[in-house]
Order: C-alpha cells, then sequence, then structure tokens
C-alpha cells in the first residue's frame, strides 16, 4: 500500500509518517506547501498513491476569511491532483471537532470535508471523516500548535507561564491521532475520536512537577497512565537535549563508591545490565512510547541520536569516572557505543515491563537517513 500525507512535513503529520514506518513499514509519500504550490507537482507525487490523509490545514491566519477559503482551496487543490491520476483512491481526513461550529476555522474544515467526499466517491474511493479535538505531543510547536506545547517549552526552559481562563479541554496525543487515521483507511465513516479532558491549570502543574523531579533532579515521575506518560513524553521532548546529561550523586568510601540509578514515583519499570566490548555498539531502535535511561556504570561512552526523519544527530559522551546517564526520548533512534579501550558497562531502565509480542521497540539506524 502507498500513503500519501498532506502536511506530511508539520506536527500530525510527521507523527503519523514515525507511525506509519513504526508500525506498518510503510514510507509514506509526504507532501508539504511546494507541492500544493505547484499542482502538476501535487499529481506527480500522488501517482501510485492508495490512499491519501489529508492533514494538511490552516488553523491561523490574518483574517477570519483566510482561514476558512485557505481550507477549502487546500481541499480543492487535492481534488484536482487526484482526478487527474483518473484512479480509485481512499481519502482519510484530519477534520475537527469545530467543523459542526459557526466560526471560520469549523465552516471551512466542514466544506473540504464536503468536497472530499464527493472527489473520493466519484473516483470509487473510500472517504472517512474523522473529528480530531485538541492535539498534543513530542514536537509540537510553541505558541501554534497547541497550548500543551507551549507549557512544556516554557516550563523546560525554567519559566512559569500565567493560566487565563482555566477550563477542562479534551486532549488527543498525537499518536493515537495517528493511530485513528491510518485504522480509518478503506472505510466509510464520520466519526469524532474520543479524547480526555484536563483542566488547563493540571497540565502546568503537572509540568511544574515534571521540572522539579526530572529535570533538576533525574527523578522519573508518575507515569502510570497513559495521559501522564504522554505528557511526560511532551515535556521530555521539549526539554531535550539541553538538560544531557546529568551526572549522579557519587557517596564514596573505603568500600568503594554507591550511587542511584533510577528513583521512580509510579508506574511499572525494569532495569537490565550490559557489557560491551571496546568498538562494539547497543541499540539501533526507537520506541514510540517507551521511557528508557541509558546510565553509565564503568567505561567510556557515545551516545547517538536522531530524530525520524531528520537528518541532524546529536552526540553525548559518558564516562564511567563520573556516572551520569541520558535518557532516550521518543521518536529519535539512539545508539550507545564503547568508545574506551576497556570493557563498558551499562544499566539500562525502562517504564515498561519487556513485552516480546509489542515490545515497542523498532529498528533503524543513526546513520541511513543521514547518510541519504
Amino acid at each position: 500500500m502507498r500513503v500519501g500525507i498532506t502536511g506530511g512535513f508539520g506536527f500530525l503529520g510527521w507523527h503519523t509518517s514515525c507511525r506509519l514506518q513504526a508500525v506498518h513499514g510503510v514510507e509514506a509519500v509526504r507532501l508539504g506547501r511546494g507541492d500544493f504550490a505547484d499542482p502538476e507537482r501535487l499529481a506527480a507525487a500522488l501517482t501510485g498513491v492508495d490512499t491519501v490523509l489529508h492533514i494538511a490545514g490552516i488553523n491561523r491566519a490574518d483574517t477570519e476569511e483566510t482561514v476558512e477559503q485557505g481550507n477549502v482551496d487546500l481541499a480543492e487543490t487535492l481534488v484536482e491532483a487526484l482526478r487527474a491520476n483518473d484512479r480509485p483512491v481512499d481519502v482519510v481526513y484530519a477534520n475537527s471537532v469545530q467543523a459542526d461550529l459557526n466560526n471560520a476555522y469549523g465552516r471551512g474544515k466542514a466544506q473540504a470535508a464536503g468536497l472530499l467526499a464527493r472527489s473520493a466517491h466519484a473516483t470509487g474511493g473510500h472517504f472517512a471523516d474523522l473529528l480530531l479535538p485538541n492535539l498534543y505531543g513530542e514536537h509540537g510547536r510553541p505558541g501554534y500548535n497547541s497550548f500543551v506545547a507551549t507549557f512544556a517549552h516554557e516550563v523546560a526552559a525554567g519559566r512559569t507561564p500565567t493560566v487565563s481562563g482555566d477550563r477542562e479541554i479534551p486532549l488527543l496525543h498525537a499518536q493515537d491521532a495517528a493511530a485513528a487515521l491510518i485504522a480509518a483507511a478503506g472505510s466509510d465513516v464520520r466519526e469524532t475520536i474520543p479524547a480526555e479532558a484536563v483542566r488547563i491549570s493540571r497540565v502546568l502543574e503537572l509540568f511544574e512537577e515534571f521540572y522539579a523531579l526530572y529535570h533538576q533532579r533525574g527523578e522519573v515521575p508518575d507515569i502510570s497512565t497513559p495521559l501522564l506518560r504522554n505528557l511526560f513524553n511532551t515535556y521530555r521532548a521539549a526539554a531535550f537535549p539541553e538538560m544531557w546529561p546529568l551526572s549522579a550523586q557519587v557517596h564514596a568510601d573505603n568500600r568503594g563508591d554507591l550511587f542511584e540509578t533510577v528513583r521512580a514515583h509510579g508506574g511499572p519499570g525494569m532495569a537490565f545490565m550490559s557489557t560491551t566490548l571496546p568498538g562494539q555498539k547497543r541499540g539501533e531502535h526507537y520506541h514510540l512510547h517507551k521511557v528508557e535511561r541509558f546510565f553509565v556504570v564503568k567505561g567510556e561512552a557515545e551516545i547517538e541520536l536522531r530524530q525520524l526523519f531528520h537528518d541532524e544527530v546529536v552526540r553525548f559522551r559518558l564516562s564511567g569516572d563520573t556516572p551520569s546517564f541520558v535518557d532516550m526520548p521518543t521518536l529519535w533512534v539512539h545508539n550507545i557505543r564503547n568508545v574506551g579501550d576497556t570493557e563498558l558497562v551499562t544499566m539500562f531502565w525502562a517504564d515498561q515491563l519487556l513485552d516480546p509480542v509489542n515490545p515497542d521497540q523498532y529498528p533503524e539506524t543513526i546513520a541511513q537517513e543521514a547518510s541519504a
């Protein structure tokens, strides 16, 4: 199956591309502003595509008219490109719960849904209309994608944002939204995707707790529920890479050294050790949700990390002479390599018990995309 994603370089588009690759082994055709600026280029990019996940949209502009018409224009451009290919294509629309409201954004999204539905059915394809609530997750843009992204970046930077108009907001993690979009392919449905209501002030309170426990002391807060884990991973993305590495407090006496490796405040977890010979490495994978810690106990190590579908590689050097650790952010490929002359001893900790059937671990090399 070939899948095209409009808005493929945006927040939800990136999360959906990551999930398609990890869970389904599908490399999406990611479509951006440049494709929509050139109808022929867009039509060519969609050649051979079986399913289009239409995520591109406009939610901010100088005028309300621009917001409303902008979403209609995007749908019309996509319809023309699909018509040019003259073949059945299933369309899944990342619509908004505001589509049922009488505001500029909602009206634009609703009109776009009608255009896309008629086009998909006219060519013999299916149309799924998914109404999404407020989205949050790793690498959202502060001041743009959601208040959650704004709060995460502000708190991670040591600042205290203010809450105005405190109320409950339905929140859906971007990976859950991506899963719903992918699952809807090939169906005819109009569905509101459920979310969990959280008070704005509660989100800020949790981020401030993450800062105090995790950012300042390296302790893992209570992440015993999916919401807590997802908000924690959102915060970790905002704090990476500036907060790393952290060094443990070492208590030394005539018997040797003692230091803590993990202090967790709630939820499951498991720890394990490895030895790595000089020049060898471990890892070369990424996770969608798992929290994982690399703690160098003895020897010399280099940790490499790369965000999925990005080229830049972040590197940390750790030494057992100063026992220290780095936590792996979700959706970042990572490895650890012995760069010393002696054996490397590493302790690993993860918040999930190993499930061989669903390990939340997907193979990928650091260099694969960077060298492409």
